[in-house]
C-alpha cells in the first residue's frame, strides 16, 4: 500500500513536471495537458476512461464544464477587444496617453494603457497585439530594453486589473463571483489597496531597472519581430479618435457593471438589480456587447467591417478559452488523486489564520496550473466551501482568493508569459526575471498586505 502511495505521489509530481517542461518547450498546451494527465491517471490507478471522458472534460473542474460556463464571457471579451482595435479606439487610447505623458515615460504609458484596456474588458492577448506595434517606436525613441517593455505590458495587463481592482469583468473576478454568490465589487477596498501596491511598486522597480540598464549600456536593440510590428503601428499623422472619445466605450462597459451595485446600495428593488448581481457572467457579457455596439455607433472606421471584426474577435477568444479550459481540466484530474486530497487537508489543517491559509492554498494551486483562472476555478470548487464554513466572509474570500491566485500563476510555464515572449521574440533567459518580479513577487507582497488588512479590519 505504501509503495502504491509512493508511485501515485511520484506520478502526480511527474505529470506536473512534464506539463511545465512541455510548455517551456513550446508544445501546444492542450497536448501537454493530455500527456500529463495520462501519466497521472496511470500512476494513480484512475481508469483512463474516467480520466479522458469524465474528470478531464466533465468533472466539477472539467475543461468542457468550464468552457460551457464561461464561453459567453470569453466571446464577448474577444468581440469587444477586436471592435476596439478595428475602430482605432484602442490605438487612440495608446496614442492619446503617449501624447499627454511624453515618450520619455514610455514604461508608464505601456502600463497605464494596458491597465485601462484590460480593466475595461479587452482580453489580454488583444492588448498585447495592440501595445506591441506602438511599443516599437516607444522603445526606440526612449532607448528602453525590450525585456523591460515586456514587463511593463505584463504589469499593466496581468496583475492589478486582473485580480485586484473591483468591478473589472475579468474572468478571474467573474469566477469568484459565480462561485461565492458575490458581485464583481466584493472586497473592493482590499483590492484597491493591493492594486495600488502592485502598480506603484511594480513601476518603481521597472524605472529602477531602466536606469540601471542605461548605466550599464543595456540599450534597445531591434529584432526581426520589431521590424514586422513597426509596420502595424499607427502613424503619427494617422486619423485616430481622441483620447476622451476612445475611452467612452470602456467607460460605458464599466458604468454598466457599476450601476446595479449603486442601485443595490441605494435600496432599489428593481428586478434587473437582482439579476445583474446574481448573474455576473451574463451581466458582464451584456456590458461588453453594449460597449461593442457603442463602438459601432461612435466610430465610422468599424462600421463597414463590423461583422468581419466580430468574427475575428470570436477567433481571438477561442484559443485563450481552450488553453484555459485545458489547464483547468488538468486540475480536474489532479483533484481526483489521493495526493491532492492529502495536500488539501494539509492546507486546511495549517495552524495559521484562515485568510493566510487562503493565500497559501490559492497561490500553490495557481502555481501548479500556471493559471490564475485555472487555479481559482479549482480553489472555488474544492477548497472555498471549507473556508466559508470556517467563518470567512464570502466578500473577503472573493478578493483575497483572487489576489492570491495572481501570484504564482506567472511561473515560466504560464501560457500568457509564453505568448508574450513569442509575440516579442524574447526568451525566458532574456526577460523572465523582470516578469517574475512584477507578476509574481510584487503581487504576492500586495496580497499579503491585503490579508493583514483583512485580518485587522474585516
Amino acid at each position: 500500500m505504501l509503495a502504491n502511495s509512493w508511485v501515485a505521489d511520484l506520478g502526480l509530481i511527474a505529470g506536473l513536471v512534464l506539463l511545465i517542461f512541455l510548455a517551456l518547450r513550446g508544445v501546444n498546451i492542450l497536448l501537454a495537458v493530455l500527456f500529463s494527465i495520462l501519466i497521472i491517471g496511470l500512476t494513480n490507478s484512475i481508469p483512463l476512461a474516467d480520466v479522458f471522458l469524465k474528470h478531464f472534460p466533465f468533472g466539477a473542474s472539467g475543461a468542457f464544464n468550464f468552457a460551457g460556463n464561461f464561453l459567453l464571457l470569453f466571446l464577448c471579451g474577444g468581440l469587444f477587444g477586436r471592435i476596439m482595435a478595428a475602430s482605432h479606439a484602442a490605438q487612440g487610447v495608446a496614442m492619446g496617453v503617449t501624447a499627454r505623458l511624453g515618450q520619455q515615460r514610455a514604461l508608464w504609458i505601456a502600463m497605464l494603457v494596458c491597465a485601462v484596456l484590460t480593466y475595461g474588458g479587452v482580453i489580454v492577448f488583444v492588448v498585447m497585439f495592440t501595445m506591441y506595434p506602438i511599443g516599437v517606436s516607444l522603445m526606440r525613441s526612449a532607448n528602453i530594453p525590450r525585456r523591460l517593455y515586456a514587463a511593463a505590458i505584463a504589469l499593466g495587463a496581468g496583475t492589478f486589473t486582473m485580480t485586484a481592482l473591483p468591478g473589472t469583468p475579468s474572468i478571474h473576478n467573474v469566477i469568484a463571483a459565480r462561485g461565492l454568490g458575490t458581485d464583481l465589487f466584493a472586497g473592493g477596498w482590499y483590492g484597491l489597496l493591493a492594486g495600488l501596491i502592485m502598480a506603484g511598486v511594480g513601476m518603481l522597480y521597472l524605472q529602477w531597472q531602466w536606469r540601471r540598464a542605461l548605466a550599464q549600456g543595456d540599450q534597445y536593440v531591434a529584432n526581426e519581430k520589431d521590424q514586422q510590428m513597426a509596420a502595424l503601428a499607427p502613424k503619427e499623422d494617422a486619423d485616430l479618435p481622441g483620447l476622451t472619445r476612445s475611452l467612452l466605450p470602456i467607460v460605458l462597459v464599466l458604468g454598466t457593471i457599476l450601476v446595479p451595485r449603486l442601485l443595490a446600495m441605494s435600496g432599489s428593488d428593481w428586478q434587473w438589480v437582482g439579476f445583474a448581481n446574481s448573474q455576473p457572467v451574463l451581466w458582464a457579457s451584456f456590458a461588453l456587447i453594449l460597449g461593442s455596439l457603442f463602438c459601432f455607433v461612435l466610430f465610422a472606421a468599424v462600421r463597414q467591417q463590423f461583422i468581419q471584426a466580430a468574427g475575428r474577435g470570436v477567433d481571438d477568444a477561442m484559443l485563450p478559452l481552450i488553453n484555459t479550459a485545458a489547464v483547468i481540466g488538468f486540475g480536474g484530474v489532479v483533484i481526483q488523486t489521493q495526493g491532492f486530497h492529502a495536500f488539501a487537508q494539509w492546507l486546511l489543517g495549517l495552524d495559521i489564520p484562515a485568510l493566510l491559509s487562503v493565500f497559501v492554498s490559492a497561490n500553490l494551486i495557481s502555481g501548479v496550473t500556471a493559471s490564475a483562472s485555472g487555479g481559482l476555478q479549482i480553489f472555488m470548487s474544492s477548497l472555498a466551501p471549507a473556508y466559508l464554513e470556517a467563518g470567512v466572509s464570502a466578500e473577503v474570500l472573493h478578493r483575497i482568493a483572487n489576489l492570491a491566485a495572481g501570484g504564482l500563476d506567472s511561473l515560466p510555464h504560464s501560457g500568457a508569459v509564453i505568448a508574450l515572449f513569442t509575440l516579442m521574440g524574447l526568451s525566458h533567459k532574456e526577460a523572465y526575471k523582470d516578469i517574475f518580479v512584477v507578476t509574481v513577487l510584487i503581487p504576492m507582497l500586495a496580497a499579503l498586505v491585503a490579508v493583514v488588512a483583512a485580518l485587522l479590519f474585516a
